[in-house]
Protein backbone atom coordinates (compact mmCIF):
# COMPACT_ATOMS: atom_id res chain seq x y z
CA UNK A 1 0.00 0.00 0.00
CA UNK A 2 2.41 2.31 0.90
CA UNK A 3 4.53 1.76 -2.21
CA UNK A 4 1.04 2.51 -4.39
CA UNK A 5 0.57 6.12 -2.53
CA UNK A 6 4.31 6.76 -3.59
CA UNK A 7 3.60 6.18 -6.82
CA UNK A 8 0.23 8.34 -6.75
CA UNK A 9 2.14 10.74 -5.45
CA UNK A 10 4.27 10.41 -7.83
CA UNK A 11 1.95 10.39 -10.90
CA UNK A 12 0.48 13.87 -9.57
CA UNK A 13 3.80 15.24 -8.94
CA UNK A 14 4.85 14.57 -12.53
CA UNK A 15 1.20 16.32 -13.58
CA UNK A 16 1.86 19.02 -12.06
CA UNK A 17 5.32 19.38 -13.17
CA UNK A 18 3.88 19.28 -16.73
CA UNK A 19 1.33 21.22 -16.28
CA UNK A 20 3.82 24.21 -14.84
CA UNK A 21 6.20 23.73 -17.95
CA UNK A 22 3.36 24.29 -20.26
CA UNK A 23 2.29 27.38 -18.36
CA UNK A 24 6.01 27.88 -18.43
CA UNK A 25 6.31 27.96 -22.40
CA UNK A 26 2.89 28.43 -23.82
CA UNK A 27 3.56 31.88 -24.23
CA UNK A 28 5.76 31.64 -27.25
CA UNK A 29 3.23 29.74 -29.10
CA UNK A 30 0.84 32.43 -28.26
CA UNK A 31 3.03 35.61 -30.16
CA UNK A 32 2.79 35.78 -33.67
CA UNK A 33 5.91 35.79 -36.02
CA UNK A 34 6.71 38.41 -38.68
CA UNK A 35 8.07 37.84 -41.62
CA UNK A 36 9.63 40.47 -43.99
CA UNK A 37 7.96 41.04 -47.92
CA UNK A 38 11.94 42.58 -48.84
CA UNK A 39 13.73 39.17 -48.25
CA UNK A 40 13.60 35.34 -49.20
CA UNK A 41 13.17 32.81 -47.15
CA UNK A 42 15.11 29.71 -46.63
CA UNK A 43 13.45 26.44 -45.53
CA UNK A 44 15.90 23.48 -45.89
CA UNK A 45 16.96 24.61 -49.31
CA UNK A 46 13.64 25.62 -50.75
CA UNK A 47 13.37 29.61 -51.53
CA UNK A 48 10.03 31.38 -50.60
CA UNK A 49 10.09 35.14 -52.08
CA UNK A 50 7.19 36.82 -50.03
CA UNK A 51 7.03 39.35 -52.84
CA UNK A 52 3.98 42.10 -53.25
CA UNK A 53 1.08 40.67 -55.13
CA UNK A 54 -2.43 42.53 -54.05
CA UNK A 55 -2.17 45.22 -52.00
CA UNK A 56 -5.92 43.85 -51.58
CA UNK A 57 -4.98 40.57 -50.52
CA UNK A 58 -4.20 40.50 -46.42
CA UNK A 59 -2.28 37.03 -45.41
CA UNK A 60 -5.08 34.97 -43.42
CA UNK A 61 -5.17 34.89 -39.56
CA UNK A 62 -4.93 31.20 -39.29
CA UNK A 63 -1.41 31.23 -41.09
CA UNK A 64 0.35 31.83 -37.66
CA UNK A 65 2.89 33.92 -39.64
CA UNK A 66 1.96 37.96 -40.42
CA UNK A 67 3.53 39.97 -43.52
CA UNK A 68 5.08 42.74 -42.57
CA UNK A 69 2.87 46.31 -44.15
CA UNK A 70 0.29 43.53 -44.55
CA UNK A 71 0.98 42.41 -47.90
CA UNK A 72 0.51 38.60 -48.54
CA UNK A 73 3.80 37.20 -50.31
CA UNK A 74 3.74 35.43 -53.53
CA UNK A 75 4.25 32.07 -52.53
CA UNK A 76 3.03 32.01 -48.71
CA UNK A 77 0.93 28.70 -48.59
CA UNK A 78 3.86 26.48 -50.40
CA UNK A 79 5.85 27.88 -47.67
CA UNK A 80 3.32 27.24 -44.91
CA UNK A 81 2.60 23.75 -46.81
CA UNK A 82 6.05 22.82 -47.03
CA UNK A 83 6.74 24.30 -42.92
CA UNK A 84 3.86 22.39 -41.86
CA UNK A 85 4.46 18.66 -43.33
CA UNK A 86 7.70 18.68 -41.48
CA UNK A 87 7.14 16.74 -38.45
CA UNK A 88 6.91 18.10 -35.40
CA UNK A 89 7.89 16.41 -32.40
CA UNK A 90 6.80 17.91 -28.50
CA UNK A 91 6.85 17.51 -25.00
CA UNK A 92 4.21 15.18 -24.19
CA UNK A 93 2.38 13.71 -20.92
CA UNK A 94 0.38 10.84 -20.08
CA UNK A 95 3.20 8.24 -22.13
CA UNK A 96 3.58 4.96 -20.64
CA UNK A 97 5.74 5.09 -17.89
CA UNK A 98 9.92 4.69 -18.87
CA UNK A 99 11.40 2.04 -17.53
CA UNK A 100 13.22 2.92 -13.99
CA UNK A 101 11.63 5.82 -13.37
CA UNK A 102 8.10 7.55 -12.14
CA UNK A 103 8.08 9.65 -15.54
CA UNK A 104 4.87 9.42 -18.11
CA UNK A 105 6.01 13.08 -19.07
CA UNK A 106 9.39 14.44 -20.57
CA UNK A 107 8.27 18.06 -20.13
CA UNK A 108 11.12 20.28 -18.46
CA UNK A 109 13.96 17.72 -19.93
CA UNK A 110 13.55 16.31 -23.07
CA UNK A 111 13.60 18.65 -25.51
CA UNK A 112 16.99 18.12 -26.64
CA UNK A 113 15.79 14.15 -27.60
CA UNK A 114 12.79 15.76 -29.58
CA UNK A 115 14.74 18.37 -31.62
CA UNK A 116 17.29 15.21 -32.26
CA UNK A 117 14.13 13.46 -33.43
CA UNK A 118 12.73 15.94 -35.40
CA UNK A 119 16.01 15.96 -37.69
CA UNK A 120 15.90 12.00 -37.43
CA UNK A 121 12.48 12.43 -39.24
CA UNK A 122 13.49 15.06 -41.94
CA UNK A 123 16.49 12.57 -42.69
CA UNK A 124 13.89 9.94 -42.78
CA UNK A 125 11.08 11.80 -45.11
CA UNK A 126 14.05 12.79 -47.69
CA UNK A 127 14.78 9.22 -47.56
CA UNK A 128 11.30 7.39 -47.69
CA UNK A 129 9.55 10.64 -49.78
CA UNK A 130 11.59 12.92 -51.12
CA UNK A 131 12.31 17.04 -50.27
CA UNK A 132 9.57 17.74 -52.72
CA UNK A 133 7.02 16.00 -50.87
CA UNK A 134 4.49 17.84 -48.61
CA UNK A 135 1.25 16.36 -46.40
CA UNK A 136 -2.08 17.11 -48.51
CA UNK A 137 -3.69 17.72 -45.62
CA UNK A 138 -1.25 20.70 -43.98
CA UNK A 139 -3.12 23.94 -45.02
CA UNK A 140 -6.46 22.07 -42.81
CA UNK A 141 -4.61 22.59 -40.07
CA UNK A 142 -6.55 24.74 -38.01
CA UNK A 143 -3.78 27.05 -36.12
CA UNK A 144 -4.90 28.16 -32.55
CA UNK A 145 -5.12 32.03 -32.36
CA UNK A 146 -3.00 33.83 -30.07
CA UNK A 147 -5.49 33.61 -27.05
CA UNK A 148 -6.68 29.79 -27.31
CA UNK A 149 -3.02 28.25 -26.75
CA UNK A 150 -3.05 29.65 -23.43
CA UNK A 151 -6.77 29.26 -22.87
CA UNK A 152 -6.65 25.89 -24.28
CA UNK A 153 -3.63 24.90 -22.34
CA UNK A 154 -5.24 25.96 -18.95
CA UNK A 155 -8.25 23.80 -19.76
CA UNK A 156 -6.48 20.63 -21.04
CA UNK A 157 -4.57 20.73 -17.75
CA UNK A 158 -7.95 21.39 -15.75
CA UNK A 159 -9.71 18.68 -17.01
CA UNK A 160 -7.10 16.00 -16.96
CA UNK A 161 -6.28 16.74 -13.20
CA UNK A 162 -10.02 15.99 -12.45
CA UNK A 163 -10.19 13.17 -15.21
CA UNK A 164 -6.97 11.74 -13.17
CA UNK A 165 -8.88 12.03 -9.60
CA UNK A 166 -12.08 10.43 -10.83
CA UNK A 167 -9.99 7.44 -12.54
CA UNK A 168 -11.39 8.95 -15.54
CA UNK A 169 -9.63 8.97 -18.98
CA UNK A 170 -9.35 12.05 -21.33
CA UNK A 171 -10.56 11.28 -24.75
CA UNK A 172 -8.58 11.85 -27.72
CA UNK A 173 -11.06 12.04 -31.20
CA UNK A 174 -9.14 11.63 -34.72
CA UNK A 175 -10.12 14.42 -36.91
CA UNK A 176 -8.13 13.36 -39.95
CA UNK A 177 -8.44 9.64 -40.28
CA UNK A 178 -6.18 7.62 -42.65
CA UNK A 179 -9.50 6.35 -44.49
CA UNK A 180 -10.58 9.29 -45.17
CA UNK A 181 -7.31 10.68 -46.69
CA UNK A 182 -7.16 7.34 -48.57
CA UNK A 183 -10.15 7.97 -50.19
CA UNK A 184 -9.23 11.93 -51.32
CA UNK A 185 -6.06 10.65 -52.54
CA UNK A 186 -6.81 7.40 -54.47
CA UNK A 187 -3.81 7.45 -56.40
CA UNK A 188 -1.25 5.03 -55.97
CA UNK A 189 1.70 7.33 -55.25
CA UNK A 190 -0.11 9.64 -52.84
CA UNK A 191 -1.41 6.68 -51.25
CA UNK A 192 1.94 4.83 -50.61
CA UNK A 193 3.45 8.48 -49.75
CA UNK A 194 0.73 8.73 -47.03
CA UNK A 195 1.22 5.40 -46.28
CA UNK A 196 5.12 6.00 -45.20
CA UNK A 197 4.09 9.64 -43.58
CA UNK A 198 2.33 7.38 -41.25
CA UNK A 199 4.96 4.95 -40.14
CA UNK A 200 7.42 7.54 -40.20
CA UNK A 201 5.69 9.17 -37.79
CA UNK A 202 4.87 6.14 -35.57
CA UNK A 203 8.72 5.09 -35.07
CA UNK A 204 8.66 8.31 -32.88
CA UNK A 205 6.17 7.16 -31.04
CA UNK A 206 5.68 7.74 -27.15
CA UNK A 207 6.17 3.70 -26.00
CA UNK A 208 8.39 1.21 -25.48
CA UNK A 209 8.15 -0.50 -29.04
CA UNK A 210 8.59 2.61 -30.87
CA UNK A 211 11.86 2.65 -32.87
CA UNK A 212 13.07 5.78 -32.17
CA UNK A 213 10.74 7.03 -29.06
CA UNK A 214 11.89 8.97 -26.47
CA UNK A 215 11.67 5.69 -24.35
CA UNK A 216 14.32 3.30 -26.98
CA UNK A 217 16.84 7.28 -27.13
CA UNK A 218 16.75 7.03 -23.17
CA UNK A 219 17.68 3.36 -23.37
CA UNK A 220 20.45 4.08 -25.27
CA UNK A 221 21.33 7.48 -23.36
CA UNK A 222 22.01 4.95 -20.62
CA UNK A 223 24.88 3.66 -21.86
CA UNK A 224 26.51 6.71 -21.89
CA UNK A 225 25.20 7.58 -18.11
CA UNK A 226 22.34 9.54 -19.10
CA UNK A 227 18.89 9.03 -17.75
CA UNK A 228 14.85 9.38 -17.51
CA UNK A 229 14.82 13.65 -16.38
CA UNK A 230 18.76 14.62 -17.37
CA UNK A 231 19.83 17.30 -19.46
CA UNK A 232 20.78 15.93 -22.70
CA UNK A 233 23.10 17.99 -24.95
CA UNK A 234 23.18 18.09 -28.74
CA UNK A 235 25.98 16.16 -29.14
CA UNK A 236 25.09 13.30 -26.70
CA UNK A 237 21.67 13.13 -28.70
CA UNK A 238 23.70 12.54 -32.09
CA UNK A 239 25.44 9.42 -30.78
CA UNK A 240 22.24 8.53 -29.16
CA UNK A 241 20.63 8.53 -32.61
CA UNK A 242 22.82 6.31 -34.50
CA UNK A 243 22.72 4.07 -32.07
CA UNK A 244 19.02 3.93 -32.48
CA UNK A 245 19.20 3.85 -36.07
CA UNK A 246 22.15 1.32 -36.04
CA UNK A 247 19.63 -0.84 -33.40
CA UNK A 248 16.73 -0.93 -35.42
CA UNK A 249 15.47 -4.09 -37.48
CA UNK A 250 12.93 -2.56 -39.43
CA UNK A 251 13.44 -4.15 -42.81
CA UNK A 252 12.94 -0.47 -44.07
CA UNK A 253 15.29 1.12 -42.25
CA UNK A 254 18.03 -1.74 -43.54
CA UNK A 255 19.01 0.34 -46.47
CA UNK A 256 20.21 4.23 -44.08
CA UNK A 257 22.68 4.62 -41.36
CA UNK A 258 23.94 7.39 -39.72
CA UNK A 259 27.60 8.40 -38.83
CA UNK A 260 28.96 11.28 -36.32
CA UNK A 261 31.54 13.19 -36.76
CA UNK A 262 34.98 12.49 -34.67
CA UNK A 263 36.28 15.90 -32.62
CA UNK A 264 34.77 18.15 -35.80
CA UNK A 265 36.06 15.81 -38.42
CA UNK A 266 34.21 13.72 -41.18
CA UNK A 267 36.75 10.57 -42.02
CA UNK A 268 35.45 10.17 -45.69
CA UNK A 269 36.32 6.58 -46.09
CA UNK A 270 34.82 5.81 -42.40
CA UNK A 271 31.26 7.15 -44.08
CA UNK A 272 31.78 4.87 -47.63
CA UNK A 273 32.76 1.97 -45.15
CA UNK A 274 29.33 2.99 -43.79
CA UNK A 275 27.15 3.31 -46.69
CA UNK A 276 28.40 -0.11 -48.47
CA UNK A 277 27.62 -2.37 -45.32
CA UNK A 278 24.69 -4.68 -46.20
CA UNK A 279 22.60 -6.63 -43.72
CA UNK A 280 21.76 -9.10 -46.42
CA UNK A 281 25.11 -10.53 -48.93
CA UNK A 282 23.11 -10.18 -52.14
CA UNK A 283 22.43 -6.56 -51.65
CA UNK A 284 25.03 -4.63 -53.49
CA UNK A 285 23.29 -1.14 -53.44
CA UNK A 286 24.81 1.70 -51.22
CA UNK A 287 23.27 2.86 -48.08
CA UNK A 288 21.76 6.77 -47.31
CA UNK A 289 23.82 8.25 -44.80
CA UNK A 290 22.33 11.18 -42.09
CA UNK A 291 25.62 12.55 -41.59
CA UNK A 292 25.47 14.85 -38.43
CA UNK A 293 28.19 16.74 -37.07
CA UNK A 294 28.18 18.21 -33.54
CA UNK A 295 30.18 21.72 -33.74
CA UNK A 296 30.33 24.55 -31.45
CA UNK A 297 29.92 28.23 -33.13
CA UNK A 298 31.94 30.07 -30.53
CA UNK A 299 32.92 30.18 -27.02
CA UNK A 300 30.52 31.33 -24.53
CA UNK A 301 28.39 33.11 -27.32
CA UNK A 302 27.59 32.40 -30.78
CA UNK A 303 30.20 34.33 -33.19
CA UNK A 304 28.16 35.78 -35.51
CA UNK A 305 31.29 35.29 -38.61
CA UNK A 306 29.67 31.91 -38.45
CA UNK A 307 25.98 33.27 -39.68
CA UNK A 308 26.68 33.05 -43.16
CA UNK A 309 27.97 29.25 -43.08
CA UNK A 310 24.83 28.14 -40.62
CA UNK A 311 22.34 30.39 -43.51
CA UNK A 312 24.96 28.63 -46.31
CA UNK A 313 24.06 25.34 -44.52
CA UNK A 314 20.25 25.36 -44.18
CA UNK A 315 20.03 26.29 -48.05
CA UNK A 316 20.85 22.81 -49.16
CA UNK A 317 18.16 21.02 -49.73
CA UNK A 318 20.05 17.50 -48.12
CA UNK A 319 20.34 19.69 -44.93
CA UNK A 320 18.12 17.54 -42.25
CA UNK A 321 18.06 20.86 -40.20
CA UNK A 322 19.92 21.81 -36.73
CA UNK A 323 20.20 20.44 -33.26
CA UNK A 324 20.44 23.92 -31.43
CA UNK A 325 18.39 26.60 -29.30
CA UNK A 326 18.95 29.14 -26.74
CA UNK A 327 21.27 28.03 -23.41
CA UNK A 328 19.28 25.17 -21.80
CA UNK A 329 16.42 25.25 -24.32
CA UNK A 330 16.32 23.19 -27.54
CA UNK A 331 14.67 24.39 -31.01
CA UNK A 332 15.06 22.52 -33.76
CA UNK A 333 16.43 24.86 -36.31
CA UNK A 334 15.31 24.39 -40.09
CA UNK A 335 15.54 27.77 -42.17
CA UNK A 336 15.86 31.39 -41.96
CA UNK A 337 15.31 35.00 -43.20
CA UNK A 338 17.88 37.60 -42.91
CA UNK A 339 19.50 37.31 -39.89
CA UNK A 340 16.98 35.65 -38.01
CA UNK A 341 16.49 31.96 -37.86
CA UNK A 342 13.19 29.82 -38.49
CA UNK A 343 12.70 26.80 -36.01
CA UNK A 344 10.50 24.48 -34.37
CA UNK A 345 9.74 23.99 -30.59
CA UNK A 346 9.36 21.25 -28.78
CA UNK A 347 8.24 22.90 -25.66
CA UNK A 348 4.53 22.55 -25.42
CA UNK A 349 3.03 19.82 -24.11
CA UNK A 350 0.58 17.76 -25.97
CA UNK A 351 -1.70 14.52 -24.76
CA UNK A 352 -0.26 11.03 -25.28
CA UNK A 353 -1.03 9.62 -29.20
CA UNK A 354 -1.10 5.97 -29.06
CA UNK A 355 0.45 5.44 -32.87
CA UNK A 356 0.51 1.91 -32.77
CA UNK A 357 -3.61 2.40 -33.64
CA UNK A 358 -4.68 2.04 -37.41
CA UNK A 359 -6.69 5.43 -37.77
CA UNK A 360 -4.33 7.61 -35.55
CA UNK A 361 -4.73 11.78 -35.64
CA UNK A 362 -1.86 13.25 -37.65
CA UNK A 363 -2.83 16.77 -36.23
CA UNK A 364 -0.55 17.36 -32.89
CA UNK A 365 2.70 16.10 -35.51
CA UNK A 366 3.07 18.94 -37.55
CA UNK A 367 3.71 22.82 -35.99
CA UNK A 368 0.86 24.90 -37.76
CA UNK A 369 2.68 27.98 -37.10
CA UNK A 370 6.53 28.82 -37.73
CA UNK A 371 8.98 30.55 -35.29
CA UNK A 372 11.88 33.14 -35.54
CA UNK A 373 15.09 33.82 -33.23
CA UNK A 374 18.05 36.14 -33.91
CA UNK A 375 21.07 34.44 -34.87
CA UNK A 376 22.33 36.16 -32.10
CA UNK A 377 20.67 34.36 -29.19
CA UNK A 378 21.26 30.96 -30.69
CA UNK A 379 23.60 28.96 -28.07
CA UNK A 380 27.10 27.93 -29.78
CA UNK A 381 26.42 24.00 -28.70
CA UNK A 382 24.48 22.48 -31.74
CA UNK A 383 24.59 19.43 -33.93
CA UNK A 384 24.42 19.79 -37.88
CA UNK A 385 23.13 17.38 -40.18
CA UNK A 386 22.85 15.86 -43.76
CA UNK A 387 21.45 13.15 -45.44
CA UNK A 388 22.65 11.78 -48.44
CA UNK A 389 21.28 8.71 -50.79
CA UNK A 390 24.77 6.72 -51.74
CA UNK A 391 28.32 7.48 -52.05
CA UNK A 392 28.37 8.95 -54.92
CA UNK A 393 25.95 12.02 -52.95
CA UNK A 394 27.79 11.95 -49.81
CA UNK A 395 31.32 12.64 -52.61
CA UNK A 396 28.93 15.43 -54.22
CA UNK A 397 28.22 17.05 -50.58
CA UNK A 398 31.39 17.18 -49.54
CA UNK A 399 32.88 18.86 -52.30
CA UNK A 400 30.28 21.49 -51.85
CA UNK A 401 30.18 22.06 -48.20
CA UNK A 402 34.36 22.00 -48.31
CA UNK A 403 33.66 24.69 -50.57
CA UNK A 404 31.26 26.68 -48.78
CA UNK A 405 33.51 26.36 -45.30
CA UNK A 406 36.62 27.54 -47.04
CA UNK A 407 34.51 30.48 -48.21
CA UNK A 408 33.06 30.86 -44.67
CA UNK A 409 36.33 30.64 -42.49
CA UNK A 410 38.15 33.74 -43.70
CA UNK A 411 41.45 32.61 -42.83
CA UNK A 412 40.71 30.88 -39.93
CA UNK A 413 40.67 27.52 -39.01
CA UNK A 414 37.07 25.26 -40.53
CA UNK A 415 34.14 24.67 -38.17
CA UNK A 416 34.83 21.28 -39.44
CA UNK A 417 36.18 19.28 -41.90
CA UNK A 418 36.10 16.36 -44.54
CA UNK A 419 39.47 14.41 -44.55
CA UNK A 420 40.34 11.39 -46.78
CA UNK A 421 40.81 8.23 -44.89
CA UNK A 422 39.94 6.50 -42.03
CA UNK A 423 40.07 7.54 -38.88
CA UNK A 424 42.66 5.00 -37.56
CA UNK A 425 44.80 6.50 -40.35
CA UNK A 426 44.58 9.45 -38.10
CA UNK A 427 45.41 7.33 -34.77
CA UNK A 428 42.15 7.36 -33.07
CA UNK A 429 40.68 4.48 -31.95
CA UNK A 430 38.04 2.13 -34.60
CA UNK A 431 34.74 2.63 -32.73
CA UNK A 432 33.53 -1.31 -32.17
CA UNK A 433 29.72 -2.15 -30.91
CA UNK A 434 28.76 -5.46 -29.92
CA UNK A 435 25.29 -6.29 -28.09
CA UNK A 436 26.15 -6.34 -24.97
CA UNK A 437 28.19 -3.05 -24.51
CA UNK A 438 26.47 -0.48 -27.41
CA UNK A 439 29.20 1.91 -26.45
CA UNK A 440 32.81 1.21 -26.72
CA UNK A 441 34.83 2.76 -23.67
CA UNK A 442 36.48 5.07 -26.19
CA UNK A 443 32.55 6.46 -27.42
CA UNK A 444 32.21 6.54 -23.78
CA UNK A 445 34.92 9.03 -23.21
CA UNK A 446 33.91 11.21 -25.68
CA UNK A 447 30.22 11.44 -25.13
CA UNK A 448 30.86 12.40 -21.02
CA UNK A 449 33.05 15.24 -22.63
CA UNK A 450 30.37 15.97 -25.02
CA UNK A 451 27.72 15.98 -21.94
CA UNK A 452 29.68 18.68 -20.29
CA UNK A 453 29.53 20.53 -23.70
CA UNK A 454 33.44 20.89 -23.51
CA UNK A 455 34.68 21.63 -27.17
CA UNK A 456 38.38 22.32 -28.30
CA UNK A 457 38.39 25.71 -29.44
CA UNK A 458 40.62 26.39 -32.85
Amino acid sequence: MEATGTDEVDKLKTKFISAWNNMKYSWVLKTKTYFSRNSPVLLLGKCYHFKFEDENKLLPARSGCTIEDHVIAGNVEEFRKDFISRIWLTYREEFPQIEGSAFTTDCGWGCTLRTGQMLLAQGLILHFLGRAWTWPDALNIENSDSDSWTSNTVKKFTASFEASLSGESELKTPTVSQKETIRRHSDDHEMRNEIYHRKIISWFGDSPLALFGLHQLIKYGKKSGKKAGDWYGPAVVAHILRKAVEEARHPDLQGITIYVAQDCTVYSSDVIDKQCTSMASDNTDDKAVIILIPVRLGGERTNTDYLDFVKGILSLEYCVGIIGGKPKQSYYFAGFQDDSLIYMDPHYCQSFVDVSIKDFPLETFHCPSPKKMSFRKMDPSCTIGFYCRNVQDFKRASEEITKMLKISSKEKYPLFTFVNGHSRDYDFTSTTTNEEDLFSEDEKKRLKRFSTEEFVLL
